[in-house]
């Protein structure tokens, strides 16, 4: 995707406006170690999230807050193309599609490339939607992935019990 942006820039002579194309990844990827706000819904990772899940995840994060605890991004949405390099990587790291997949489905399998699915950080953050993310339905969804939560019960429901991995 290309984005068209208008830039101001001061010069000696006065402001100076100048149209520049920035290239905006659309694939979903969040840069490694990097997270992005709830409120960023110009990133693809926040734009194509199920508005469910959205709003489950936002207002979890306002209480959240209130308790001195914030909930960032690590992952939402991604594109196939995206989740397909991600189980390659994986595979590669593991050198084995097996132990791979405990980690991460194809993206015909994968709640991230519905949008059902986010990944949060940092793990007090984690630990905080642990123990209260059923009263929005958000639940943790494999026990190997601190991080990986999806709505899995009714606001103020029981969440499953976490299974134990991706595979």
């Amino acid at each position: 995707m290309l984005l068209l942006a208008t830039v101001t820039a001061c010069t000696p002579a006065g402001p100076q406006s100048a149209s520049v194309q920035v290239k905006v990844t659309d694939d979903g990827s969040i840069p490694k170690n990097e997270s992005i706000s709830l409120d960023d819904d110009k990133h693809a990772a926040i734009a194509n999230l199920d508005p469910a899940l959205l709003t489950a995840m936002r207002n979890a994060a306002k209480d959240a807050k209130l308790a001195g605890v914030e909930l960032r991004v690590t992952s939402g949405w991604r594109s196939r193309e995206h989740q397909q390099r991600l189980l390659d990587e994986a595979v590669e790291l593991y050198r084995s599609e097996e132990e791979a997949r405990r980690w991460v489905h194809p993206p015909e399998k994968s709640a991230h490339v519905t949008g059902k699915a986010i990944d949060i950080g940092p793990t007090n953050a984690d630990d905080w939607l642990i123990q209260h993310g059923a009263d929005y339905g958000l639940c943790q969804a494999y026990a190997n992935e601190m991080w990986h939560f999806e709505l899995l019960t009714t606001p103020g429901g029981q969440c499953p019990q976490p299974q134990s991995n991706a595979g």
